[in-house]
C-alpha cells in the first residue's frame, strides 16, 4: 500500500511540473498591474504606457498603470516589492531607484537586490549638454575650457541635487576638473526658460524635454552622453569623443517581486523583447528622446550591477542622504 501511494504521488507531482511552463505560456490569464514611481503624465508615465498598450495587445488582458510618486521612488518600490509573487504585479524602475535610492534612504526596509528578479530592460534616455546660443561654445571642450576660465561662472541648470542631471554634470566635473555651478530648478521646463532667458549658462536634461527649442534653434546642443553617436542626430558628438569613457544614460528597466515563478520571468522577457522590437514603438520612444535596449534578464541584473558601479560613488560624493 505504501508503495502505492508513493507513486500516486509521484505521478501528481509530475503532472504539476508538467502543468507548469502550460501555465506559464498562458500567462496571465486576467489583467496585470505595473507599478511606476512616475506621476500620471510624466516622462516615466509615458513610457510605461507606450510598453504596456503593447504587450497587452499580445496577452489580451488589460494592463493597469499603478502611479506611485514622490519620497525618491521609495513609495512605487515598497508597494511593488510587498505584492504576490505571481507576475500580476510587475514594476517599471527608474536608474534613480537603483542608484540614488539607497544612499538617499539607507534605512530603507527593503533590499532593491533581494526583493526584486528582473526581468528586461525597457529603455535608455541619454543625457544632452545644451547650451544658449549666445554663450559662444561650439562643443563640449570649449565648454569645459570655459567653466576653467570663467570659475564659478558657467551656470547649469538641473533638477533636484542626486537627480540624475546633477549626477552628469557631476561626474562630468569630478573626471575633467570642470568649473560648473548647480543652479537646482523644479523642473527641465523652468531651467529651460532660463536658459533661452540668458540668464544661466547651460542645460543638462534627456532630448524628450528640450526637443522643441532645440528644433527651433534656442539652445545649442554640443554633446550626447551616449556610447554612441545618436541614429537621429548623427552629426552630435557624444561625450566620450572628449571624455573617452564617458556616459549617462537614464534607463527603465522592468521587474517582479522575488518569487515570480522563473517560467513567468521568461515569458515576459520573451514579449517584452518582441514589443520593443517594434518599428512603430521605436518610432515613438525617439519622439521622446528614448532608445529601445532590449536585454534578458541575466544581462538586465549585470547591466544594474555596473550601472551602481558607476554611479554610487558619484552619489555618495554629492550627498543625498536623509536625516
Amino acid at each position: 500500500m505504501f508503495g502505492l501511494w508513493c507513486r500516486i504521488a509521484w505521478l501528481w507531482l509530475a503532472l504539476v511540473a508538467a502543468g507548469v511552463p502550460a501555465q506559464a505560456q498562458d500567462f496571465p490569464t486576467r489583467p496585470v498591474k505595473l507599478v511606476t514611481q512616475g506621476a500620471a503624465g510624466s516622462g516615466p508615465d509615458v513610457i510605461a504606457r507606450l510598453v504596456t498598450d503593447r504587450l497587452g495587445q499580445i496577452w489580451g488582458q488589460q494592463i493597469a498603470i499603478l502611479n506611485h510618486p514622490g519620497a525618491g521612488g521609495s513609495t512605487a518600490a515598497r508597494v511593488a516589492a510587498s505584492a504576490a509573487p505571481d507576475g500580476y504585479t510587475l514594476y517599471m524602475a527608474a536608474i534613480s531607484t537603483f542608484i540614488v535610492m539607497p544612499e538617499m534612504f539607507p534605512n530603507l526596509p527593503i533590499d532593491l537586490d533581494r526583493d526584486f528578479v528582473r526581468i528586461g530592460l525597457l529603455a535608455e534616455q541619454p543625457m544632452v549638454f545644451a547650451v544658449a546660443p549666445s554663450l559662444g561654445v561650439k562643443s563640449l571642450a570649449e565648454l569645459i575650457a570655459l567653466s576653467k576660465a570663467k570659475p564659478g561662472q558657467v551656470l547649469y541648470a538641473g533638477n533636484a541635487r542626486g537627480t540624475f542631471p546633477n549626477l552628469t554634470v557631476e561626474r562630468l566635473r569630478r573626471e575633467t576638473g570642470a568649473d560648473f555651478t548647480f543652479i537646482p530648478y523644479p523642473g527641465a521646463a523652468a531651467g529651460l526658460q532660463d536658459l533661452m532667458g540668458g540668464r544661466i549658462s547651460m542645460i543638462v536634461e534627456s532630448i524628450g524635454p528640450l526637443a522643441g527649442a532645440i528644433a527651433a534653434g534656442s539652445v545649442k546642443v554640443v554633446a550626447a552622453a551616449s556610447p554612441q553617436r545618436l541614429p537621429n542626430f548623427p552629426d552630435l558628438p557624444t561625450v566620450a569623443e572628449t571624455v573617452p569613457g564617458f556616459a549617462a544614460m537614464g534607463w527603465f528597466a522592468l521587474m517582479a517581486p522575488t518569487g515570480t515563478p522563473e517560467l513567468v520571468v521568461r515569458k515576459v522577457n520573451q514579449d517584452l523583447r518582441t514589443v520593443l522590437d517594434q518599428a512603430e514603438l521605436k518610432q515613438r520612444f525617439l519622439d521622446v528622446g528614448t532608445y529601445a535596449r532590449p536585454m534578458s534578464p541575466a544581462e538586465t541584473a549585470q547591466f544594474i550591477r555596473s550601472e551602481q558601479q558607476v554611479w554610487r560613488p558619484v552619489v555618495r560624493q554629492v550627498g543625498v542622504a536623509q536625516q
